[in-house]
């Protein structure tokens, strides 16, 4: 296996520019920031329509975690390997392949009429989105090779993040219905691909060797496994097609690891999980898609259900939350030097921690102003996040490895929005009644961010 360290990693990064473009810093930035903006959209906007998209697709209630986690398993199973692929062979064409793919699976998506098709859609998107998201902050640090410069087009690209999945829930609530919101969604990714062709340099930092597809396969079906486990475990957690879905996404991850050490071009190079930073990023990816991303994808539904809100009450009820996630984003890198990235994401998990208890029996009581001390709590704790999380996906990793080490980070983000849609809902219908399944939900979406908060906070550099 390759060994990755800082020292030759310089070397090792060189341009390789079609036509010649010249590296436009701005132009990178403002695409990259627009094409994840448009994918957190297209992520989230199934956030409001659940119960319209349900109907329209006749899901029953124990089947509606998939239509919410097509998308996730997507981006969780090819994050690994398109970080790779994009530094081994050209971050800017994986860019433009996963905005081209985005646009067209998301447009495609308007179509379907079962469940079955919509989730293989929803998947296709999430796969396109891997393309995207994993190849921009590599594109980004090409484009920023200076320690400041990276410092704030990392927290623009971050607070894009939440002005996605802010924008994403109010597009699709104020349009007509879901499949023209798709429709929409889909023509914004093409825009913004055609602008990309001739906006971006290209880079790249090759190892050489195939693309690890046995990898991508084995962590793939590792991943559906665990979320069939969780989406099953609603009728009961005993049962034996869950503990058997549950060995075998254990099996999976072992013959992941196994993949992972015999092959010369590795998705993740499994030495960096003994280096406390970088197991800090994952961490903290893995708990906010746990913890926060679970919990704020299926709430909008339990408002919609147990409170009678319409789809487009609800997007702006949830507007608080992440337009104030948006705005602390963006406002991160003034922190920089005072508060550790670490340090910024322990906050934020106090603060979403916080924000969730003061949203107990807030359903059971019927008043959706109850839950404006906590939206407002955890858009402060989700932008710290968001703000934090990508500079340290960069600085975990060497220079040329940059585009792995934001897929690698981002994986363990929508692992954990994989396991913590489908627990959420699990544990929300399980409960006897939607509202005291609903502060079931919180608390443990409360314990999980203070697992997220203890454990990035052990995490320290040795010295």
């Amino acid at each position: 296996m390759p060994r990755l360290d800082s020292a030759a990693a310089p070397a090792a990064v060189r341009t390789a520019t079609p036509r010649d473009t010249p590296v436009r810093p701005r132009a990178t930035l403002a695409l990259t920031s627009a094409a994840t903006a448009v994918a957190l959209m297209t992520y989230t906007a199934p956030m409001v329509t659940l119960p319209d998209t349900a109907r329209a697709l006749h899901t029953p209630l124990s089947a509606q975690a998939w239509l919410l986690n097509g998308a996730p398993l997507g981006l969780a199973a090819l994050l690994l390997v398109a970080g790779s692929l994009a530094d081994d062979h050209g971050r800017r064409r994986i860019f433009l392949a996963g905005t081209l793919g985005l646009g067209l699976t998301t447009a495609l998506g308007a179509l379907t009429t079962s469940t079955w098709q919509f989730t293989l859609a929803r998947v296709a998107q999430g796969a396109a989105s891997a393309a995207l998201l994993a190849s921009a902050l590599g594109l980004i640090v090409h484009a920023f090779p200076s320690p400041r410069g990276r410092l704030h087009a990392t927290g623009v690209w971050g607070a894009f993040v939440s002005g996605g999945i802010a924008v994403g829930p109010l597009l699709a609530g104020a349009l007509p219905n879901w499949r023209v919101g798709y429709v929409v969604l889909g023509a914004a990714a093409l825009v913004v691909a055609a602008l990309g062709t001739r906006a971006l340099a290209e880079s790249r930092a090759p190892r050489g060797g195939r693309p690890d597809a046995l990898g991508a396969l084995t962590f793939g079906l590792a991943l559906v496994a665990l979320v069939a486990a969780l989406t099953l475990g609603r009728d009961g957690w005993l049962r034996a097609p869950v503990g058997l879905l549950f060995a075998a996404a254990v099996v999976l991850v072992a013959g992941f690891v196994v993949v992972e050490r015999r092959t010369g071009t590795p998705m993740i190079d499994l030495g960096l999980l003994r280096h406390p930073r970088f197991l800090a990023s994952s961490a903290g990816g893995l708990f906010t898609g746990l913890a926060v991303i679970g919990l704020f994808s299926f709430l909008p539904t339990l408002l919609q259900q147990a409170l009678g809100l319409s789809a487009l009450a609800t997007a702006w009820l949830f507007l608080l939350w992440s337009g104030l996630s948006f705005a602390v984003a963006l406002q991160v890198k003034h922190l920089a030097g005072r508060i550790a990235p670490r340090t910024q994401l322990a906050v934020g998990f106090a603060l979403h921690t916080v924000a969730v208890m003061t949203m107990l029996g807030a359903l059971g009581s019927g008043s959706w102003p109850r839950l404006l001390p906590g939206l407002i709590l955890g858009g402060f704790g989700s932008g710290l996040l968001n703000g934090a999380l990508p500079l340290l996906a960069v600085e975990s990793v060497p220079p040329g490895r940059a585009a792995m080490g934001s897929g690698a980070q981002q994986t363990f983000r929508y692992i954990g929005s994989c396991a913590g849609v489908a627990l959420t809902i699990a544990v929300a219908t399980s409960a006897g009644s939607l509202t005291r399944g609903a502060d079931v939900a919180l608390l443990v979406s409360a314990g999980l961010a203070v697992a997220g908060a203890v454990s990035v906070l052990a995490l320290r550099e040795r010295a």
